[in-house]
């Protein structure tokens, strides 16, 4: 994988033109990475995909990786944006609607796409600076619910900030696998009622 550096986009729009051509490429992107894989996902088929030279697109990106790292830190930005949308209007009294609210919001900020968020992060190589947002992202969903779980008299767990933790990591380990799994997708509903009710027991079973 290119250095950091290099991992960085090659232009900055500054004009209403140029911003929509790099749209357009991200676009192409997003649809050639999720129809062909990562492997396969070659600059030569994003330029044709966005009806460009490959020379074009290389004025804003130095390389494939440079897109995934775009693209992947877009998925980032929608996801926290999604969730931090619905907890805002107004978390229910029982603390099993609340980790259901939270269960139903990632999982409906990882719909759609499922391909190309396999390639996004589990195909592609990692860059660091995918890995520092998604890791803040998480830090600050761990501090909201260990917020809620700290107010909370059903809650029965010493540590609220590990408990935290754990239920945020669980939850976006499971919802990934539900959507990006054909077998579990298929039955999405009863899959995220379980996990709730296991967080549930979890959270609340005497320590």
């Amino acid at each position: 994988m290119p250095s950091e550096r290099g991992l960085r986009p090659r232009k900055q729009p500054q004009q209403a033109r140029a911003h929509e051509t790099r749209q357009r490429i991200l676009n192409a992107a997003a649809h050639v990475f999720a129809e062909h894989g990562y492997a396969a996902g070659t600059t030569n088929r994003i330029a044709d995909a966005a009806s460009m030279s490959v020379g074009s697109l290389y004025q804003y990106f130095p390389n494939k990786d440079s897109i995934v790292v775009e693209l992947a830190r877009a998925h980032v930005r929608k996801a926290t944006a999604a969730l931090q949308a619905m907890l805002a209007g107004g978390l229910p009294d029982a603390l099993e609607a609340r980790l259901r609210m939270l269960i139903d919001a990632t999982f409906v900020a990882h719909q759609g796409g499922h391909r190309l968020h396999q390639v996004l992060f589990e195909q592609a190589p990692r860059a660091a600076v995918v890995v520092a947002e998604l890791r803040a992202a998480e830090d600050a969903l761990v501090d909201l619910v260990t917020r809620n779980l700290a107010g909370d008299p059903a809650v029965t767990v010493a540590d609220h900030e590990l408990a935290a933790r754990l239920v945020v990591t669980t939850v976006e380990a499971a919802v990934h696998r539900v959507v990006t799994d054909p077998v579990a997708s298929t039955d999405a509903g009863r899959h995220l009622a379980e996990l709730a009710a296991m967080l549930h027991c979890y959270l609340t079973h005497p320590h």
